[in-house]
């Protein structure tokens, strides 16, 4: 009787082990699963937006800045190659780590590509090249191709304002902090703007890449 008794008690405590196991390996699976179906869907959507018409919205004026190296980068250094940009500032409590996080995602997809990211500073006064390079290591960007830019406050505003025709404020009539666009903007190998995203929407990198391949095709190197 004892030795059916730990027959089936040993039975029980081994199926409870495997079905343990079987859990663990589906909560394991599960996120990972997920993930693959989100980039297998991103794929999809971005393939059917390729196919989608690019607008132009007037050429990007010539600018020199400083990037987080300290070394002299504008645009003679992103002559004939198709770039994204965008508008932060290091100590933003608002959209720039969302905006810093969408600009992140788009590396590994172009990292093929010779598309360029560069990040304008609206807060050049406490973003030194030293804090950008901090900025930028959190975010791993690839320093070869992803610039963050600081200079002078009055070069930078026009240039968002006039060039990119984006809002930006210095902060002096509100709170007393930057205020700036959201937006990440496409701009092809002639220096002609081709298209803006909002980047606290959640299809902008899906849009941003399609119309980024679909220029990669229109303009090869």
């Amino acid at each position: 009787m004892l030795t059916t008794l730990n027959a089936t008690s040993l039975a029980v405590n081994r199926a409870s082990s495997k079905t343990s196991t079987l859990w663990k390996l589906t909560l394991i699976l599960i996120p990972l699963v997920t993930l693959g179906l989100l980039l297998w869907l991103r794929h999809i959507e971005v393939a059917a937006l390729q196919q989608r018409t690019v607008s132009s919205y007037g050429t990007v004026p010539s600018f020199q800045f400083v990037n987080q190296n300290r070394q002299s980068f504008g645009s003679a250094q992103l002559a004939g190659k198709i770039w994204i940009a965008d508008f932060i500032y290091t100590t933003c409590p608002g959209p720039c780590p969302m905006i810093s996080t969408r600009m992140s995602e788009l590396q590994k997809p172009l990292e093929k590509t010779d598309v360029h990211l560069v990040s304008f500073s609206v807060d050049p006064d406490k973003d030194s090249p030293e804090v950008l390079r901090g900025y930028a290591e959190k975010l791993q960007a690839d320093s070869k191709r992803w610039n963050f830019l600081t200079g002078f406050k009055s070069a930078i505003y026009k240039l968002s304002h006039d060039g990119f025709k984006l809002a930006v404020s210095d902060g002096s009539d509100a709170e007393g902090i930057p205020v700036h666009s959201t937006r990440m903007v496409l701009v092809d190998r002639h220096g002609e703007i081709r298209g803006y995203y909002d980047a606290t929407e959640a299809d902008a990198v899906t849009k941003l890449l399609a119309d980024t391949n679909h220029l990669l095709r229109e303009q090869p190197k």
